[in-house]
């Protein structure tokens, strides 16, 4: 199976936010037809050296990766990463298909310089821990959120 992993373009918006829609645990919030929301985040992560990747095969998008670049506080003002919004679609799992969208994400990284790259993921998915944890992440902090 050919996987292209590439920037997202506004052709691949709805598909990408189906995706997501189906590895969600909030499918409710997602909405496909709201292209213009969607394409303004990916404008304001590439403003800020980032991008969002797709996975596609055979011209579907299948995979979707966020890569968040910030320059951080702590280890001297460098630059770190942040993954969100990972997931592959359920009939394209256990692939490969993931393993390059996080390739993908950290060369992107490294080329801009980071230190690192993190990513959080909710305590009920441990299939997702496994497979982070089989590409080399490793478990250091207990993640914590407020809904506003």
């Amino acid at each position: 199976m050919d996987v292209l992993i590439r920037p997202i373009a506004v052709g691949d918006v709805g598909p990408a936010s189906l995706v997501v829609q189906g590895g969600s645990l909030s499918p409710e919030v997602e909405d496909e037809s709201n292209v213009s929301a969607y394409w303004s985040a990916v404008e304001e992560t590439r403003r800020r050296r980032g991008d969002v990747l797709i996975a596609e095969v055979d011209g579907e998008v299948v995979g979707v990766c966020q890569v968040l670049i910030f320059q951080h506080f702590q280890h001297t003002g460098g630059w770190c990463c942040e993954l969100e919004s990972v997931h592959v679609r359920s009939d394209f799992r256990g692939r490969g298909v993931g393993t390059k969208l996080l390739a993908a994400a950290e060369a992107l990284a490294r080329q801009e310089g980071c230190y690192r790259v993190q990513l959080t993921s909710r305590n009920v998915r441990l299939d997702a821990h496994r497979f982070y944890e089989a590409n080399g992440f490793k478990r250091t902090s207990e993640g914590f959120k407020k809904w506003l």
